[in-house]
């Protein structure tokens, strides 16, 4: 596909007040990749998924990002202009009837040339913050990658991540999320390690550094809501992380709005029984399913497609990669969770719209 080099500005019909947005926690789904059977990009469906996303209430979308398929900037491939193009318009125009705010967040990789182009790309998309990853940077010295995240903030707000190892993420110290939190356009972190100890470093580091500006999203789809309901506390001060950014709200979505409603009623109240420690376990083995966490998250992104083909949401669980491709049982194990733990499950809502979000 031919890339082009104007970038026009899509203005959402409310005016975004990015920190005030994110610090008010909002679910911020990552938005799967639509792929027709060929391989070839589905246009149709992933205006459809947008559609899906701001009807069932998300607060805003992260494109080009680990849902997204990172070869989707591949030159062969071509499509991280257009996908983010794509998303930024469907969400626009589908925004227009009923004005909301609403946050359109872009994923950004590799070395600093790299993202530096794409931090360019989706600002002049209208983008209001990159989701900055740091795959690329897994054996530099931690000086470094911070001189590269600071480049990247003065181009587009930041939206810090920190992704466990398993999937291309590596462990950074205290010390270096202590410094990060010091990027005076920093706006948010996504705290992503599937690790207990490395979230409370993320936590107490943007506690630490007085940024009570910073937003603190959940990534840990392993622990949601045990995250959300968690009062950090840390020399007699608390944060919340106060929403999420994650590829599990990718699917679901209507229940998953829902389910962040109630817990911030929850938290206001302090209502947090034992129940909640029981759905956190369920949200936890409906993850399992999905991301495939048996094999090491191998079926990951092949999970989120099969429960929005299911949907018929997509047509296929087809990835850029084809070797990315459900694991034996996983499918199966999709269809357990989803039988035992209906209140996870949106697909009335689904049904009820899908022919209008394919139009």
């Amino acid at each position: 596909m031919r890339r082009t080099t104007t970038y026009p500005t899509f203005n959402l019909t409310v005016p975004l007040d990015l920190r005030s947005h994110l610090l008010a926690g909002q679910l911020i789904p990552a938005l799967p990749l639509a792929l027709q059977k060929s391989r070839r990009w589905d246009e149709t469906r992933q205006r459809a998924l947008v559609r899906y996303y701001v009807d069932a209430g998300a607060g805003g979308l992260a494109v080009g990002v680990h849902s997204t398929q990172f070869a989707i900037r591949e030159p062969k491939i071509g499509l991280y202009e257009p996908v983010l193009r794509l998303a930024a318009a469907a969400a626009t125009g589908w925004l227009g009837a009923t004005p909301r705010a609403f946050g359109l967040i872009a994923g950004l990789c590799g070395r600093t040339p790299q993202a530096l182009r794409e931090a360019g790309i989706a600002g002049g998309l209208g983008y209001h913050a990159g989701l900055l990853s740091l795959g690329a940077w897994a054996r530099d010295p931690e000086e470094a990658v911070l001189k590269h995240c600071r480049a990247v903030a003065r181009e587009l707000p930041l939206v810090g991540f920190y992704l466990q190892p398993a999937v291309g993420g590596r462990v950074f110290s205290y010390r270096f999320w202590r410094k990060f939190a010091d990027i005076p356009t920093l706006v948010a972190v996504k705290i992503a390690p599937f690790n207990r100890y490395r979230t409370i470093d993320v936590v107490r580091a943007v506690l630490e550094a007085g940024r009570d500006d910073v937003a603190l999203y959940t990534g840990n789809d392993d622990n949601i809501i045990g995250d959300l309901l968690t009062p950090f506390e840390f020399a007699g001060r608390t944060r919340h992380i106060v929403g999420g950014l994650l590829g599990q709200w990718g699917v679901w979505t209507e229940r998953a709005v829902a389910l962040l409603e109630e817990i911030k009623q929850a938290r206001k109240s302090n209502a947090l029984d034992a129940s909640w420690l029981t759905r956190n376990a369920a949200l936890t083995d409906a993850n399992a399913a999905i991301f495939d966490s048996a094999n090491n998250f191998a079926g990951c992104l092949p999970g989120i497609h099969e429960v929005l083909r299911r949907q018929g949401l997509l047509a296929t669980t087809a990835c850029l990669d084809r070797h990315e491709q459900l694991s034996p049982g996983q499918g199966r194990e999709i269809t357990r969770v989803a039988r035992d733990y209906p209140w996870l499950v949106d697909d009335s809502f689904v049904a009820a719209n899908r022919d209008r979000w394919l139009k």
